[in-house]
């Protein structure tokens, strides 16, 4: 697992009654835990750090969707239940300069 992975994860829902196995990004790996982003096909919540990501062989998506990089989470390593794809070196690059923006830094 690294960065720019798209893997499966239960995610807990905003208001922590529950979670749902949904796809995410992968943005650090420690040797414990992974923080990751959630990715949703539901854009009528769409931020401006929000990346489009259009369903490719590649990544493994089924319907365009977008990185949430303002919905993230550390969660244990275990938690993650396989791989989906990846994204580009590109993508990750938009990533980087888009978390910088979501951090303030």
């Amino acid at each position: 697992m690294s960065k720019g992975d798209i893997v499966f994860i239960p995610f807990p829902f905003t208001d922590l009654s529950g979670n749902k196995i949904r796809p995410a990004l992968v943005l650090a790996e420690t040797e414990l835990d992974v923080t990751v982003a959630f990715i949703s096909t539901q854009f009528q919540w769409k931020e401006k750090t929000d990346i489009v990501l259009q369903p490719n062989p590649k990544n493994g998506l089924k319907k365009e969707s977008l990185i949430r990089l303002a919905k993230l989470a550390t969660i244990d390593k275990d938690l993650v239940i396989g791989l989906l794809g990846e994204i580009d070196i590109s993508t990750i690059n938009t990533v980087n300069n888009n978390l910088k923006i979501v951090f303030q830094l």
